[in-house]
């Protein structure tokens, strides 16, 4: 029997190879030759990739036997995953080896911009000798805030402490135990900004938080403060950037990444108080072989059928089909619990599932709703794999509920939380018809039922007449389309909650003059990620 066809694309580890093992017919490919690529895709059934090769649409057709798409690596800009999950193909990456590369590199710049190491280097190798010029700062003592505080920042924390700094941060998703573990002093967005002396970003690059640092967040800064991004490119608005650098609002920005990169023209690239390196976080020895390992092992697993905790599109593994499903639906729906939290610490979840499905193992539902929560609130890549260390560093306790019994539904997955500031939060969906569309059938005890949508308008008001005519005409006026509508009630005048489908995103500021317009008491909204 012929081994199954194993495309190295691009220049991997010899212990990526090894990995692999010796049950597969590895063979290699220039990814970046496109007709070489499409000729070798015919017959493989995987392929190991870095950051050069382009896998879309064209390539996925070629590949008619691929089963798996291994990036060793964190990014997937160069996958089509949309038409790799259509086509059943996995894609999977490493989204844990490079944490300490980054964070190192973090460390490297923050070092970098205190004692003006690149500059002064440059002057002294063209025969400069400028030691006034470049007088720099002590760490010692000095203020660091990390907005994300997830395992990047939970590392680049240890790593300033021995510095004798004062570690804050603002994280909306870490609970005051697990600040207080690390040492460190949660704080505002806002007071982090104003009391930092070096800040550095490691948030997920969201609609949420593009262009989350502007001129407003710049302008609460102290004039002697640096900035630090080697977290995704547009976090920090560039253009606001490149003001606040020039007229002297902070003292000097480390960035690693950029909104096109290469930043060819970028006026940054200019100013002698930017610090820049080409994308470098992943770039280490360490962090490429222990990527290249992590995703062999991971096509080992999907080519035996077994289950792949790195899987970002399918599960993968032995699931059972009557489970396969609710995977896709379980994510979303955690998503959406993840938007109804207020950025207010979630501090329990319970994943229940109820109904016909728990006759079979359903553990990979409790997976999928973790990674669902937290995909678009950590920097890093949510996977299988990381999603239940996620929450276990963040101190949020997890069950997984089964019952048997559904009263009203054939079967019903439910994510139940509780918030550090005492709310409870909960989302319910289920699968109808012989298409297995997913729907939302219940939010915080409203009872709805929703088809779930890339946009969603979450609102929570006391019942009076007028109220549908004033958010039509506020979105309207907005040039947004509502796609569906329901409203929900337990009795009249009491509380009512609306769920809008939308066709696109609420412009900046719409729903926050909407929520005083019908005096919200909640208002969100939350935009799911499909992969």
């Amino acid at each position: 029997m012929a081994k199954p066809i194993v495309l190295i694309a691009e220049e991997l580890s010899p212990a990526t190879v090894e990995a692999l093992g010796p049950d597969f017919d590895v063979r290699n490919v220039d990814g970046t030759d496109r007709p070489a690529l499409l000729a070798a895709l015919v017959d493989a059934s995987a392929i190991l990739i870095r950051s050069a090769t382009q896998l879309d649409a064209e390539a996925l057709a070629a590949g008619k036997s691929l089963k798996v798409i291994a990036r060793a690596g964190v990014g997937l800009d160069n996958v089509d995953i949309k038409s790799a999950t259509t086509a059943g193909v996995m894609v999977v990456n490493a989204p844990t080896s490079n944490i300490i590369s980054a964070a190192e590199l973090t460390v490297g710049h923050i070092l970098s911009l205190a004692r003006h190491i690149p500059p002064a280097h440059a002057a002294l190798a063209v025969g400069q000798w400028k030691r006034s010029k470049y007088t720099g700062i002590e760490l010692y003592e000095k203020t660091i805030g990390i907005i994300g505080l997830g395992r990047i920042g939970a590392l680049i924390t240890a790593r300033m402490q021995s510095f004798g700094t004062r570690v804050v941060a603002y994280d909306p998703y870490v609970t005051a135990a697990r600040a207080q573990q690390l040492g460190v002093t949660l704080l505002s967005f806002d007071e982090l900004l104003q009391q930092s002396d070096f800040i550095t970003i490691h948030m997920p690059k969201t609609p949420e938080t593009t262009g989350m640092i502007s001129d407003a967040q710049l302008a609460l800064m102290k004039s002697t403060a640096f900035i630090v991004n080697v977290a995704r490119g547009g976090l920090i608005d560039e253009d606001a950037l490149h003001r606040a650098l020039t007229t002297g609002v902070i003292a000097g920005a480390g960035l690693d990444v950029f909104v096109h990169e290469p930043p060819t023209g970028s006026p940054l690239l200019a100013l002698d108080n930017v610090i820049v390196t080409p994308h470098l976080g992943a770039s280490t020895d360490e962090a490429q072989e222990k990527a290249g390992v992590s995703v062999a092992k991971s096509v080992r697993l999907a080519l035996a059928g077994e289950l792949v905790p790195d899987a970002v599109n399918v599960a993968g593994g032995i699931i059972d089909p009557t489970v396969r499903p609710g995977i896709p639906l379980m994510e979303k729906l955690g998503q959406v619990f993840s938007g109804l939290a207020e950025h207010s610490p979630i501090t329990s979840i319970d994943i229940e599932v109820r109904g016909e499905i728990v006759a079979h193992d359903v553990s990979v539902l409790k997976l999928a709703a973790l990674k669902g929560i937290f995909t678009n609130v950590v920097a890093e890549s949510v996977s299988y794999v990381n999603a239940p260390l996620l929450a276990e560093l963040r101190g949020i306790d997890v069950r997984l509920i089964t019952d048997s019994t559904s009263d009203e539904y054939r079967n019903l997955l439910t994510i139940r939380g509780a918030l550090s500031n005492g709310a409870q939060i909960s989302v319910s969906g289920t699968l109808t018809g012989t298409k297995q569309i997913e729907k939302i059938v219940e939010i915080n005890g409203y009872d709805v039922e929703v088809p779930v949508a890339e946009h969603l308008i979450v609102m929570l008001y006391a019942d009076r007449p007028g109220i549908v005519a004033i958010y039509g005409r506020e979105f309207g006026e907005a040039g947004i389309n509502i796609a569906g509508m329901q409203i929900s009630r337990r009795e009249a005048g009491g509380q009512a909650l609306s769920v809008l489908t939308v066709d696109s995103p609420a412009p900046e500021g719409l729903l926050e003059s909407l929520r005083i317009a019908i005096d919200a008491d909640l208002m969100h909204e939350i935009d799911i990620v499909t992969t």
